[in-house]
């Protein structure tokens, strides 16, 4: 995640100097830009900060569970072990609210899933396909 420091108010200590001011405040940003959980502004709060949000149209909204999801898929890439349990439990959050978006559940998309499993198989046997050789046309 690409996170944006500006820091608010360039000149300050050349002002304090001026203006004699003894307590000093230095104001920064971290712009994100970005879906996040709806507990984390709470969060931010409690840790003094202050978040700025705005609720996202339903477009925006489908778009912004889309770059999540593949923000998590990529975080899935570089975690092992515990970590990763914890982004592909992210994932499946995403892909809850993906399918809710299609007015549908993740209870129907697990229910798809085994669905193609049984016509189409799983992936348990570790079937890795090189290449496949076609018929060719007697003439």
């Amino acid at each position: 995640m690409m996170v944006m420091y500006l820091i608010l108010g360039v000149g300050l200590e050349e002002l304090f100097q001026k203006s004699k001011i003894i307590k000093k405040e230095l104001l920064m940003e971290r712009v994100c830009n970005k879906l996040v959980r709806d507990n984390i502004p709470s969060i931010i709060e409690s840790n003094g900060e202050t978040p700025i949000t705005r609720i996202l149209s339903d477009e925006e909204y489908k778009v912004e569970l889309e770059r999540k999801l593949n923000e998590e898929y990529h975080e899935v890439l570089d975690s092992s072990g515990k970590d990763r349990l914890e982004e592909l439990a992210d994932m499946i959050e995403i892909i809850k609210y993906l399918a809710k978006v299609e007015e549908s559940t993740l209870d129907e998309i697990i229910s798809i899933a085994e669905e193609k499993s049984l016509k189409r198989g799983a992936f348990e046997e570790k079937i890795f396909l090189e290449k496949v050789l076609e018929k060719t046309i007697k003439m």
